[in-house]
């Protein structure tokens, strides 16, 4: 079957860029979700340090904000990854279905919600703080982890 498909390139090639496609799609929501596990337990390492009164909370504020700027870069371009892949896996393979629908306004729904909740509850955020006003960080973190969780659970066993 693969010699076939060599010698008929035709088949060979549309075949190859699905796969393809696929595999960046999935690396890219696996780049996503790796972000937020990452900033969860680095935020959780460091809740000690942010909430209690120490000299030493301007160095790890600091160190929290260098690492959040670096993670938004790679969610950034993940969640890019993933918008463009799904696009280009809709309209060259897939079509424009019901379900590719349902999936783009979760994706767009988690988005929102994150960048929302963030503005409102987690952008004024100084430290140290109170361990109630800290929650706010794992609030953010429910949120997107059940957006994750949806989107999973709808892809591959609702839809």
């Amino acid at each position: 079957m693969f010699r076939e498909n060599l010698a008929n390139t035709s088949t060979f090639e549309p075949m190859f860029f699905h796969a393809l496609l696929r595999f960046l799609h999935i690396i890219f929501f696996a780049s996503w979700f790796g972000t937020i596990l990452a900033s969860l337990f680095l935020l959780k390492a460091l809740e000690s340090k942010l909430t209690s009164p120490d000299d030493h909370n301007t160095e790890y504020s600091a160190f929290l904000q260098r690492f959040l700027k670096l993670e938004t870069k790679v969610a950034d371009v993940a969640v890019i990854g993933v918008i463009i892949s799904g696009i280009m896996l809709a309209a060259l393979f897939h079509g424009w279905t019901i379900q590719v629908f349902v999936k783009s306004a979760l994706i767009v729904l988690q988005i929102v919600l994150t960048i929302s909740y963030i503005m409102r509850s987690v952008r004024s955020i100084s430290y140290p703080c109170s361990k109630s006003e800290y929650g706010n960080w794992y609030r953010l973190f429910g949120i997107s982890l059940i957006m994750f969780f949806l989107v999973l659970v709808v892809t591959f066993f609702l839809l």
